[in-house]
């Protein structure tokens, strides 16, 4: 099982220039990459993905022919309709980690990681209330809803399941409607097992791992694709892949990387148990592609 290195490693042990060593990354069957941290966050003995293993499930992911499969605008709204339930657990997931790292109680207490509360606080302020171009402010999961109510794609489901649960029903009843996606449904539960352990490194990791670190790169094969589609009915959806990319890229996964090493120290049981969870995080998401794949390729 290859250990996820960071690009420092790297280049330390081929004696290549940084430049050599991107070009050989891409090379190795575009083995998972990883982004420095900003300058301020970078400490001197930084342990970042020191440990992390991820077999060759992040590649897997990556190279998954159903990018491909999502060739037409029939296409993309049927996986709209899969993947807006990914995209609603990402907000859950991410709520689970803002519990774990910043007091979100009555009375408040500090947390013990002032660093680490900052930077997930920042982080939930971009996926729940960002910018939008009219100088509006959504979240990420409402601007995709927004993006499928254009583009034509069946939104009812989702609302139906978000109207249950301010209603008070429990989620496991709520997701029991046979409207929602049969992957869909399987790929939230795995999802909130993991919630649900109550493990914060557990759920850093999942989170940092199986969905910060590698959506970039799930998304940018969308976006390619997606300029070539009418941007009146696909310029909302395009905005929000180019948003999440944006931010995960370039700020949220250095930063939730930095969190997780933060979190597992030189524990060599706490990185197994962080690696088994991005480990999984990442194969529900290639078994949710899988089932979707089977449904596209009917159309």
């Amino acid at each position: 099982m290859r250990r996820y290195r960071s690009n420092v490693e790297r280049e330390q042990s081929s004696g290549m220039s940084g430049s050599d060593s991107v070009s050989m990354q891409a090379a190795i069957c575009e083995e998972a990459r990883t982004t420095a941290a900003p300058k301020e966050l970078v400490a001197q003995n930084d342990m970042t993905d020191y440990r992390i293993e991820l077999g060759d499930s992040r590649e897997r992911l990556v190279r998954h022919p159903i990018y491909k499969l999502v060739n037409s605008p029939e296409r993309m709204k049927v996986f709209m309709e899969a993947h807006i339930w990914a995209v609603w657990d990402f907000q859950s997931l991410l709520k689970a980690v803002q519990q774990q790292l910043s007091c979100v109680t009555i009375p408040w207490t500090p947390t013990p990681d002032a660093e680490a509360r900052r930077l997930i606080n920042e982080i939930v302020l971009d996926e729940e209330s960002d910018e939008l171009p009219n100088g509006s402010f959504a979240s990420h999961f409402e601007l995709y809803l927004r993006s499928m109510e254009v583009a034509g794609a069946a939104t009812g489901p989702m609302v139906g399941m978000i109207e249950k649960i301010k209603a008070g029903v429990d989620l496991s009843v709520a997701l029991l409607d046979p409207s929602i996606p049969t992957e869909s449904r399987e790929f939230v539960n795995r999802s909130f097992s993991i919630i649900n352990s109550g493990s914060s490194h557990r759920i850093v990791s999942a989170f940092t791992y199986g969905r910060e670190d590698v959506i970039p790169d799930m998304f940018r094969q969308f976006v390619v694709r997606l300029a070539t589609y009418n941007p009146e009915i696909w310029g909302q959806f395009r905005f929000y892949l180019e948003r999440h990319i944006e931010h995960d890229d370039e700020h949220h996964g250095p930063v939730c990387r930095r969190i997780v090493a933060t979190m597992c120290g030189n524990d060599p049981i706490k990185w197994a148990e962080a690696s088994e969870a991005a480990r999984l995080a990442l194969e529900a998401r290639i078994h949710l592609w899988d089932t979707l794949a089977i449904r596209l390729t009917a159309i």
